[in-house]
Parts: structure tokens; C-alpha cells; sequence
């Protein structure tokens, strides 16, 4: 990994003007194809994520125990009434999460993000992202435009590269867990659903794509514009829908209830396959890694599972008066994360190492205390160097903060997110920035 590192660097030192052009067709090509997050254009690197083969079969099985991890889980929550009463939900959602099973599959897709030692395969779980995990469009168009710079062209003479295939995968595994509907039809019509506000972004004409190029039917539909005449969940444009692929997160759906009525209620009459149902909201919630160090949690994993989940899941928990008090919270700043229970995007996330003065600190941490806020050991991200070409002509290398998303479709790993960022957090209101995921294998001669 680190001998491939080293030689991308070259390539790019002995043809810095070179690269500093081709650099510029990259952030032309983004700019123009890639989607928007939240406004903004995805903002890159000129040295794309690298990993190796070895690499690789470590995060499948990283993947594997945490999938068999969180099915349990979910299936503690649906089967047990003290366990649930962990997680504190209201009692709409814990209705709508004990609707009937009609699939097999409990979690059919989900992002899990972890800090990745790249030295000795070490890491920790950062969060769990379910129905609403994104940026496969991200990976792809970041890929497609690295492909326009020099370096890449140079790199892969003496390197077999291959990234993943990110949006057939998906509808594949779609297609299979369907399949195990019952009451599936033979021709279903796929809905992709989420709120949109107008704004409906590549990634999602992508998805609309590939079920369309594997032979269904699809349609792009927001969610408040659902109807149900008390049979049949109508998209906007007029037609049945048979299969959801559920893109709204939970926590909106929630909030908008009384605007989403109609897909509530088909969905508890069972009337349209929700992928995923919101069972997946169990270990969505980061409150799950509160709950994974339970007592009650430890007694129906193995205990290579309890071992996995002391050593990878950081300490988490409520952010409460007598937590504060217990590990002197105040005073050792550095050494905690707060951040709520029910969010996505690191909206509301504060580090006390991430440049905030004691006051401010203390400020976040008492305002938020009682308030559905969670307290979380700092973990501190791998850092590798990069270089800034592509926004700046005389950028120097530097390193940078590292987090790797494992994507997993049915429960196994379908590809990989990099995301990395200047400062020691790794979120969208400090420095985040995506880079190209590729696999790397030096060619045989």
C-alpha cells in the first residue's frame, strides 16, 4: 500500500505541470457531472483512496460480523419488550418498526463507517448508516474523472486497478429480496422515494437508471406526493407501486408524519414492499452503540461477537449530568465526541479536539445535556498524504484525516467510500472532502 503511495507521489513530483493541468480537467469534468451535496459540489484530492486486495478481505470481514451483529440486534428489539425500552423510541415509530416481517432480509443496505488503520488493520466504528446511505455517485464520477489526469494515466502502466460497481449490485440485491416478498408480483414497479424539495440529485437518476437497464420499472417520487386509496400506494405520475426503494431516513419521516400519511399507511397494510422497512431505524439510531455495550446485548452475542464489540464500538454513552461528572467530561475534552442520537450528515456533531475552546465546550456540552445527545470516546482518524492540485497550483503535500465507508448490499460488503478532511473530525461542517476509491495490485511482469 505504502510502496503504490509512494509511487503515485512520484509520478506527480517528476510531472508537477503536467499534473497541475490535468488537474484542472478533473474539477472541470466534477463541476459538470457530479452531483451536488447539500449545494455544494463534491470538493477532491489529486491522489485517490488506494487500498490493497488484503485490504479488501479485511473489510469483508469486518462486514460480515457486524451485519450478524446488528441482525441480532434487530431481532432482540422486535422479540423483546425490555430490550426495546433501551432504545427509548416514541411509540409511533416502535408500532411501525413491529409491523410483520413479509422479507427475510432485516437490513438490506447500509454504509458502516470506521476509522481504518492503514499500518496494522486496526479500527473503530464511527456510525451506521441504513435506507439513506449515499455518495455511491460520488465514488463513481470521482472515479471517472481521476481517470482524466496524468498521473492515474501513468499509474495504471506499472498497476491493475479496479473499483466497485456500486448501482446494478444494488438492484440485483433489490431484485432478490423482492423476491422473498409475499406478496410479490412478477413485474414489480419500483418507487425511489425520499424528500426532495425539487432538488432530485444524480445519484438518484443513476439508481432510476439501473433498475430501468435491468428491466424494471421506476419512477423517482417524493415522498409527500405519495397518494394510497386504501389498496395502492399512487406515485405522482399516476401509477401502482409494488416496491419501495426507501432513500427517507426515519428521523424525516417522522418529523413529517402527517405529511407522509399515505405511505404509512400503505406500508402497514401492507399494500407496497418497503427496502428497507424501519426495523433498519434500530441500528440506525447511534444510540445502538450505546446499547451494543449493554449488558442485555452481551447475552445474546457470542463471544467472539462481545470481544468485537468491546474492542471496535467506542465507549458511548447518554449525555447525562452523571456522565459529565464520571469522566470529568469538562475538563478532558480531547477526549470526547458529542453528537445526537438521531441524525445524519454530522449535523450537530462537536469535538472538543477539533480547535474548540474550553468555553465553547463546556457551552455545547451543557446545552445538549438531557437532550437526546450522546457522549462518545474521541477516536483518532488514520492520516495520509495527499495533495491539493486540483484547487490550488502551489499546494504542498500534507496529511490528511482518513474515514472508509463499507457499503453492504444484503449483508455484504459492495464497495467502499473515502472520505478525508483537514482536521481531525471528519464531517461536513469542518473540512470534508470524497476521494476515488480504487483496489491496487502491482501487474506481474
Amino acid at each position: 500500500m505504502q510502496k503504490a503511495l509512494e509511487y503515485y507521489k512520484r509520478i506527480v513530483d517528476e510531472n508537477f505541470e503536467e499534473n497541475v493541468e490535468s488537474a484542472a480537467r478533473q474539477q472541470e469534468y466534477i463541476k459538470k457531472y457530479t452531483a451536488r451535496y447539500h449545494g455544494y459540489y463534491v470538493h477532491t484530492l489529486y491522489i485517490p483512496k488506494m487500498f490493497t486486495e488484503d485490504m479488501v478481505r479485511r473489510f469483508e470481514e469486518i462486514a460480515d460480523v457486524i451485519y450478524g451483529i446488528l441482525v441480532k440486534v434487530i431481532r432482540a428489539y422486535r422479540a423483546d419488550e425490555k430490550y426495546r425500552a433501551l432504545f427509548g423510541f416514541e411509540e409511533r415509530l416502535e408500532d411501525l418498526i413491529l409491523r410483520p416481517e413479509h422479507y427475510e432480509c432485516p437490513l438490506p443496505i447500509a454504509r458502516v463507517d470506521i476509522f481504518f488503520n492503514e499500518d496494522d488493520f486496526s479500527f473503530k466504528f464511527c456510525e451506521f448508516n441504513t435506507d439513506g446511505s449515499s455518495a455511491m455517485n460520488e465514488d463513481k464520477e470521482l472515479n471517472e474523472a481521476l481517470k482524466l489526469t496524468n498521473a492515474y494515466g501513468e499509474f495504471v502502466k506499472k498497476y491493475d486497478v479496479r473499483t466497485f460497481e456500486l448501482f446494478r449490485s444494488w438492484v440485483k440485491t433489490f431484485a432478490r429480496i423482492y423476491g422473498g416478498y409475499d406478496r410479490a408480483v412478477k413485474n414489480p414497479y419500483v418507487a425511489i422515494v425520499d424528500f426532495f424539495g425539487g432538488d432530485v440529485s444524480r445519484e438518484f437518476t443513476a439508481f432510476k437508471k439501473a433498475f430501468e437497464d435491468s428491466g424494471f420499472e421506476c419512477e423517482i417520487c417524493e415522498i409527500t406526493e405519495l397518494s394510497y386509496d386504501g389498496k395502492n400506494l399512487i406515485s405522482p405520475s399516476g401509477r401502482k407501486i409494488d416496491a419501495v426503494y426507501r432513500r427517507a431516513v426515519t428521523c424525516d419521516i417522522m418529523r413529517n408524519y402527517d405529511k407522509v400519511l399515505p405511505f404509512i399507511k400503505a406500508a402497514e397494510d401492507n399494500n407496497v414492499c418497503l427496502i428497507g422497512d424501519f426495523m433498519t431505524q434500530i441500528v440506525h439510531n447511534k444510540i445502538v452503540f450505546k446499547v451494543l455495550h449493554d449488558d442485555m446485548t452481551y447475552a445474546f452475542l457470542s463471544e467472539s461477537e462481545r470481544e468485537f464489540v468491546k474492542k471496535h464500538i467506542p465507549y458511548t454513552a447518554s449525555l447525562t449530568e452523571e456522565e459529565i461528572v464520571k469522566h470529568d467530561v469538562l475538563n478532558t475534552k480531547d477526549k470526547w465526541v458529542i453528537k445526537p442520537e438521531d441524525s445524519y450528515a454530522s449535523k450537530g456533531v462537536y469535538a472538543g479536539v477539533e480547535g474548540m475552546t474550553d468555553e465553547e465546550w463546556r457551552n455545547e456540552v451543557m446545552q445538549n445535556t438531557d437532550n437526546h445527545y450522546l457522549l462518545q470516546e474521541y477516536c483518532e482518524p488514520y492520516a495520509s498524504l495527499n495533495i491539493d492540485i486540483t484547487h490550488d497550483k502551489n499546494a504542498r503535500y500534507k496529511e490528511y484525516s482518513n474515514i472508509t465507508g463499507l457499503y453492504l448490499y444484503g449483508g455484504k460488503l459492495a464497495g467502499l467510500y473515502s472520505r478525508i478532511a483537514k482536521n481531525s473530525i471528519i464531517s461536513t461542517q469542518y473540512s470534508e472532502m470524497s476521494l476515488p476509491t480504487v483496489i491496487v495490485k502491482e501487474k506481474q511482469r
